[in-house]
């Protein structure tokens, strides 16, 4: 019993807007108490009639009261807040009315079970939006509906601005659009489970794929693994004997290219001595050493050195190439069956297979074509293993 005792005075404490505890607690003239945000957020929706009312009560004030904050009651709600208590929860004892525009706790609401005309009202969940339910100019609930403009309105306005548009009662246009949902959800519910079962068949479709490919993957893996390591032996063959020349080579130009190096030296050395002395600024000095300088000796090694490109290594770059592309010409001729045997595979795609676009696209319908000799024209020339003709003026022996 003190538990529930606890319970109504944590629900006198809060604000039928909000439905928290109190923030700056005010009363208005009626005697209800609300949070002084949240009622001045409400009257200043009614500035335009000048009318203010209690959304608990409906009772209403003229001109606009003037708020205090309620002193004793926010000492209360700090005590309540002290103990650890907060605001009610918003459990099913809580409700909130659509008539009156109110949230009521559990001790507050028990009117709307006794008093027959507070029995018709709507009670649904707990819900701050109340106001969005009243009409910003009448001040009225909203309870029609104006399918013209799609708005929900009073029944001041489908008089007024909303007269002579096609208005209905808001229940009426729910239980209308309440059927229109449910026949679309019906809609929904069955493309469901058509794509359940699709997205199954689709599942064993995948499984059998990865299935094929993981093992064709596999042996085409050997197979190409086979083939690269013949290319890797021959490959470090020629490796071997190119770096073997290539050492001898270089021994043999290193050896020159140090004596060049010397006479560079020697050169540069002698350049010295010459920039010196071109910068004697005593002629008399000038010429009694330039006859000392020693004459400048003739190069004996450039006139024996002959550059030539390497013939050698570029002869097996081109006898390497040449069974590149014939390896290629290979891969080539042979891919197309490949390739073609590989995109041939089409699972279950519905529907007429599209016209081929682009060149990878009529490239899988491609094949080899020879031309018979027997049934040539004679005026025919085919080369190229049967496979390309050329139109010639004189007959041919076919």
């Amino acid at each position: 019993m003190a538990q529930k005792g606890v319970q109504l005075d944590r629900e006198a404490f809060s604000c039928s807007i909000c439905l928290d505890l109190l923030k700056d607690p005010v009363t208005v003239p009626c005697g209800h108490s609300y949070c002084m945000n949240c009622i001045k957020s409400h009257w200043d929706k009614e500035d335009e009639k000048t009318i203010y009312s209690c959304p608990q009560c409906r009772q209403t004030f003229t001109p606009r009261p003037v708020l205090g904050k309620n002193t004793m009651l926010a000492v209360l709600v700090e005590e309540l807040k002290k103990t650890g208590l907060q605001a009610a929860p918003a459990d099913h004892s809580c409700k909130s009315c659509l008539q009156c525009l109110a949230s009521y706790c559990e001790k507050h609401l028990q009117p709307h079970f006794e008093a027959a005309p507070l029995k018709k009202h709507k009670l649904v969940e707990p819900s701050k939006k109340l106001q969005e339910n009243v009409c910003s100019r009448h001040d009225e609930v909203m309870k029609m509906f104006c399918r013209t403009d799609q708005q929900s309105i009073c029944y001041l306005c489908s008089v007024d601005e909303h007269k002579g548009h096609d208005t209905v009662s808001a229940a009426a246009e729910r239980s209308e659009k309440q059927r229109e949902l449910e026949v679309s959800r019906q809609n929904i519910q069955q493309r469901i489970q058509d794509r359940e079962k699709d997205v199954k068949l689709l599942q064993q479709e995948v499984e059998a794929i990865n299935g094929s490919a993981d093992k064709t993957v596999g042996n085409s893996e050997k197979i190409f693994t086979e083939l690269i390591r013949l290319m890797e032996k021959r490959r470090s063959d020629v490796k071997q004997q190119v770096r073997s020349q290539q050492q001898t080579e270089v021994s043999r130009v290193r050896e020159l290219q140090e004596k060049l190096e010397q006479e560079i030296t020697e050169l540069k050395r002698k350049d010295a001595e010459l920039e010196k002395l071109s910068h004697t600024e005593d002629h008399n000095q000038f010429l009694h050493d330039y006859p000392s300088l020693s004459p400048l000796s003739e190069s004996t090694h450039s006139s024996s050195i002959k550059i030539r490109p390497l013939r050698y290594f570029e002869d097996v770059t081109a006898a390497v190439s040449e069974v590149r592309d014939k390896l290629q010409d290979v891969l080539r001729e042979k891919w197309t069956n490949i390739s073609q045997t590989v995109t041939e595979v089409d699972v279950l795609l519905s529907g007429p297979e599209p016209e081929p676009k682009t060149r990878a696209e009529f490239l899988k319908y491609s094949c080899d074509i020879t031309l018979d000799p027997n049934t040539a024209h004679t005026q025919l020339l085919l080369s190229d293993e049967n496979r390309k003709v050329t139109a010639m003026t004189e007959d041919q022996s076919h």
